[in-house]
Formats: structure tokens, sequence, C-alpha cells
């Protein structure tokens, strides 16, 4: 496991002093990287103040204006989540997730996703997570605040290196890297072209296709080998559709 190789990331946070307040609870538990992505104010002092001790946390944040800038070179990605579905997603507790995320830590490059506070993360920015995470409450009073959700993961994560529960058999034996998120994107944009150009999918009447078959890759985790394999395949394929076109013109 390597804490060093685990990254929180905030999306549009609204208000500074919960960065603050993450900031305070990563450096509890040993986190140093965090990542913003289009901060509704910051940097700010309702932030700094927040942080008590841990502003140097703060001022290595990387703040980016997307997503993608966050997780583009991630291999693992991990979601929040406190809402069903419509199509359900691998979903794990936040000890269930600490002990994937120690194990893929040790190579991998991993993010953990926490969303807006109002309503946290959208289904498109789900879609690219490996796996959801869900921190069970009471139902009588289900509301965590940002900071507390970021307290709870970190402490699992912080127990799993306590423990050195996470001994990574799946990557230690893996012979290539896993694919990045950025690869991932650009293999589904690859995907649905092919699949447009074979008339498998009507982009007129989408329905939910792409984004089952990013919950059947994401689950099944392909590695940079793999992934160019799959995109070889697609590649010839457009060029068979593209052959036939023209004999049929």
């Amino acid at each position: 496991m390597n804490l060093d190789n685990i990254r929180i990331v905030l999306v549009n946070t609204s208000h500074p002093g919960n960065i603050g307040g993450v900031a305070r609870a990563m450096k509890n538990m040993g986190l140093t990287r965090l990542y913003l992505v289009a901060p509704r104010d910051y940097p700010s002092e309702q932030a700094d103040g927040r942080a008590v001790s841990a502003t140097d946390i703060l001022a290595a944040a990387v703040v980016v204006p997307t997503l993608d800038a966050a997780i583009g070179d991630c291999q693992f990605v991990v979601g929040t989540s406190a809402r069903e579905r419509r199509i359900p997603w691998p979903l794990l507790d936040a000890r269930q997730c600490a002990e994937r995320m120690a194990r893929a830590s040790s190579r991998e490059q991993v993010a953990v996703l926490f969303g807006r506070e109002d309503r946290g993360l959208t289904n498109e920015e789900l879609q690219v997570c490996n796996l959801h995470l869900n921190i069970p409450t009471s139902q009588a009073y289900s509301s965590l605040n940002l900071a507390m959700a970021v307290q709870i993961v970190a402490y699992e994560l912080r127990m799993q290196l306590a423990s050195a529960a996470a001994s990574d058999v799946e990557c230690e034996n893996w012979d290539t890297p896993f694919a990045s998120r950025e690869n991932m994107e650009r293999f589904y944009t690859h995907l649905e072209e092919t699949l447009i150009d074979i008339e498998f999918l009507d982009p007129k009447v989408p329905r939910q296709l792409m984004s089952r078959l990013r919950r059947l890759y994401n689950r099944v985790r392909l590695d940079e080998m793999e992934l160019s394999i799959l995109r070889g395949i697609l590649t010839e394929t457009q060029k068979w559709v593209a052959r036939g076109r023209k004999q049929d013109s």
C-alpha cells in the first residue's frame, strides 16, 4: 500500500471552509494529495482557518478546471455516492473500498471522488469510476458533511496501512500496467464511434447502451495491452465498414 499514490478529489466544492476541513481530515490520516475541480471560492482565508495545521495540504493542492484533468492519469477511480442509480454499479462501503484502494495503490494511481455538497456527483461523473463507495448512515439522518465523509474514508485507508492487511497479489503478479482513465475515455469514444458505424448503436436513440458498456469494462479493469488489442479490433472493424460502403457505392 502507498498512500502517496492516493488522491482525494473534490468536485465543484461550494464552501471553502469544507475544503479546509477536508485538508485537516486528510493530514490526520497521512494523506497529502488533494485535487480541487473548479472550486467555487478558492483560495480562501476561510479554508486556511478550517485547515488549522494542515495548510501545507492546501498549499500543495492541485486546482484543475475539469474532472478529466484531475484523474486522467489514474488507473483506479472510486466515486462516493449516496443515491440509488438507474443502472446499478459495483457498490461497496468505505472499509471494502479501502481494501481495494490499498491493493491498487501499491502500483497504480488511485483517486477518490467527492461531489458537490448539495447533490454529490453526477451520473456522468460516476460512470468514469471503477467502484462506487457508499457510507451507511442512519435513515433518520443520512446527511454527512463533506469533511466527515473524507475523514471516514481516510480513516479506513489508515487502518489498512496500520494493519498491513493489503497484500497486492493482483497487481504484483500482473504483467502490464492497468489502463489509465484518460486512455479508457479514448477507448469509449472509439467504441461508440464503431458501434455507430456498424449500426449497432443509434445515436438518436442511444438508450443506456454506452452506460452499460462502461459499467462492464470498468468492472473488469483492462490493462494497457488488452486495451490496445480492443482498440486494434475496433480500428479493423471500421476499415471493413468503410470498404463495404465503398463497394456498395
